[in-house]
């Protein structure tokens, strides 16, 4: 009985209410209403906290380690893009490990063959990856996009032997011929859609990047391979597909060690291009 007292000696505590509510000349409905409004007041705030902590994680950690592999060619390896999403992963408290599989100009026909000591499908079979990313020869999609297709659907079949998921790297056009991206969005995006996989929409966010701001470089001299700019938006697009989370926020410069403990920069963007890149690499997830 939580308005009475046990002592029955004692008056009803609503009368001691009216009681020091009539000697001090105040409205007793007045006080009801300002408890009540407390009580309200109080109960907003648990259940703010409440969401705080399920919004969160129980823990304060998200629940979202994977280990990938990223298998291709100088298109992944330059600037070192599987450690710039990693270390991207670390910075916002994702736990993501990379490792890959790579060697300049290759195709994907080559990874499945094993030739140039490629052992891209016993690290398939034997590394226990949650992710694989699949990227061909720049050219591929153009010039042999049954070929693509082909050893895509390959690859993809021993993935899913392994428990994996398969992630598709679109890549983008050359510096001087950006008319041919839309073939190869359309090749990435219609296997995707045929095999079940998730196409990453690197080249249309190196697209979106180029109309919106056309002065941006992305490219290397040879107008082919990303530049440390062009890593880095391909690295927030990565970021975004791998997490889930919007790359807007990410720092500018990302920084891991070396052996030895010294430190060792990934990348140091501007204030303005890493979030430029990050807008874009947002919008085009969001859109794609």
């Amino acid at each position: 009985m939580p308005f009475i007292l046990q002592d029955n000696r004692a008056p009803r505590l609503i009368d001691r209410k009216n009681y020091i509510c009539n000697k001090l000349n105040i409205n007793t409905t007045f006080v009801v209403l300002e408890t009540t409004y407390i009580k309200l007041n109080m109960l907003r705030s648990m259940l703010a906290l409440l969401f705080f902590v399920f919004s969160h994680g129980l823990y304060g950690q998200p629940d979202t380690d994977k280990k990938v592999l990223f298998v291709g060619n100088s298109y992944t390896y330059f600037w070192n893009l599987p450690q710039l999403v990693q270390q991207m992963a670390e910075e916002k408290d994702f736990s993501i490990e990379t490792r890959q599989s790579t060697i300049g100009g290759s195709n994907l026909g080559q990874h499945w063959r094993s030739e140039r000591e490629l052992r891209t499908r016993e690290y398939i079979t034997s590394g226990n990856f949650d992710v694989v990313v699949l990227q061909d020869h720049s050219r591929r999609a153009l010039d042999a996009p049954d070929s693509l297709s082909h050893y895509i659907t390959l690859l993809q079949e021993e993935i899913n032997k392994s428990g994996g998921e398969t992630f598709l790297y679109m890549t983008w056009s050359r510096e001087w011929a950006p008319e041919t991206q839309e073939a190869i969005t359309k090749e990435y995006s219609d296997i995707g859609k045929a095999i079940g996989a998730t196409v990453v929409p690197v080249g249309l966010a190196w697209a979106k990047a180029r109309e919106l701001d056309p002065d941006i470089v992305l490219y290397d001299p040879d107008g082919s391979h990303p530049n440390t700019v062009g890593t880095y938006l391909s690295a927030c697009v990565f970021y975004g597909a791998l997490t889930g989370d919007s790359p807007v926020g990410l720092p500018v410069r990302l920084i891991t060690t070396d052996k030895n403990g010294e430190k060792l920069y990934l990348s140091i963007q501007s204030k303005d291009t890493a979030l430029f890149c990050q807008q874009v690499a947002q919008s085009v997830l969001t859109a794609h």
